[in-house]
This record gives structure tokens, C-alpha cells and sequence, in this order.
């Protein structure tokens, strides 16, 4: 059965650009990885729990921000590994610089026994959707081209 993540893509209108929030996970694995590494902040849902609390509940514990509706349920995606992600799509703003992300403990550097504390997003940024699409996940590219179309269409 495969994993199933939910989460939160939240953008904003800055003329007549429209931005979406990524962020980069963190830790040592992902420190030197860009282009592809970047997703929208998500989560892993237990089963039977409701999908979009999981959405609003990881998009707070990774961003330290509040996220506001309403939300636009978007297509679930499947990335490479096979985890399905269900997203929303909501208007709002925040700033990055202020991000405040829970943390993980692993061993680092692999076999030293050494556990260290690393934040699970370690940075975020707003992009404009072209960029987006060269930073995100590959398996989330879809939710984007969905926002744009919604967009589009109001």
C-alpha cells in the first residue's frame, strides 16, 4: 500500500505574477540538492485520519505559519517513489524569513553513532510558477500546471 502525504500549496498574486511557497527539506542528505528537492510543505497521514487536517497540520509544523482557507482541492499526484499526495491550494502570504520548522533526530554521519537535531524544512521561498517547476518535486509539477488552470479560469 503506498504512503499517503497531504499538504498545503499556498500562492500569492504580486501584479499580474502569481508565486507559489516551496520549501527545501533539511538535514545533511538534501543540503546540496536544489532543482527537484524543493516540495510543498506536507506530510505523512496515518490511516483513516482527515487528509486536509494532516494538509494544515504539516503546513504549520514546517512553516511556523497559520494557513487560512478557503482551500481548493487539487488532483492527487503520485511521486517516483510512490507516494500519493493530496493537496489544497489556498491565497496567502507569509515571509519566508520567518520560517520556524520542527525537527528530526538521525544519526550523523552515517555509522558514527552520533545523534543529531536537524530542522525538516530548512529554508522557503516564494517562486513564480515557471521556477517553480524547476525546483519542486517532479511528481508535483502536476499540482502547479492544476493551481495555474484554476487561476486562469477566475
Amino acid at each position: 500500500m503506498p504512503q499517503v502525504s497531504a499538504g498545503l500549496l499556498m500562492y500569492r498574486r504580486r501584479g499580474d505574477q502569481i508565486e507559489v511557497l516551496l520549501v527545501h527539506p533539511g538535514g545533511p542528505i538534501w543540503a546540496d540538492r536544489d532543482d527537484g528537492a524543493w516540495s510543498i510543505p506536507k506530510g505523512q497521514a496515518a490511516p483513516g485520519e482527515p487528509l486536509l487536517e494532516v494538509a494544515c497540520r504539516e503546513f504549520r509544523e514546517e512553516t511556523g505559519f497559520e494557513p487560512v482557507g478557503p482551500y481548493r482541492k487539487l488532483t492527487p499526484v503520485r511521486q517516483k517513489s510512490g507516494k500519493i499526495v493530496h493537496a489544497w491550494a489556498f491565497e496567502g502570504d507569509c515571509d519566508p524569513a520567518m520560517l520556524r520548522s520542527n525537527t528530526f533526530q538521525m544519526i550523523w554521519p552515517p555509522r558514527s553513532g552520533r545523534l543529531q537535531t536537524f530542522p525538516e524544512v530548512d529554508k522557503a521561498a516564494f517562486f513564480s510558477l515557471e521556477e517553480a517547476a524547476r525546483k519542486i518535486n517532479g511528481g508535483q509539477v502536476p499540482l502547479l500546471a492544476e493551481l495555474r488552470g484554476l487561476l486562469d479560469e477566475a
